[in-house]
């Protein structure tokens, strides 16, 4: 049997959550992620912690485009 790769869930670690994150800021189901119940809530709450404590962004509206801003 192959063994499973075992993914560190940690809200201190940006990187490994933004692979569960779209491109617009929701938090993927667990049809995507293939994670089970119990390891898609701890997922959903290390994200939570992560937003709150400012290590992620709530949505992409933080990347602002040059041509936003220009004044006519």
């Amino acid at each position: 049997m192959a063994e499973e790769k075992k993914i560190n869930i940690d809200y201190r670690n940006p990187e490994t959550l933004k692979h569960f994150i779209s491109d617009n800021g929701k938090i993927l189901s667990s049809r995507y992620t293939r994670l089970n119940a119990k390891d898609q809530r701890k997922l959903t709450k290390a994200v939570k912690k992560a937003r709150i404590l400012g290590f992620l962004p709530y949505t992409d509206k933080h990347k602002v485009e040059d041509n936003q801003w220009k004044l006519y």
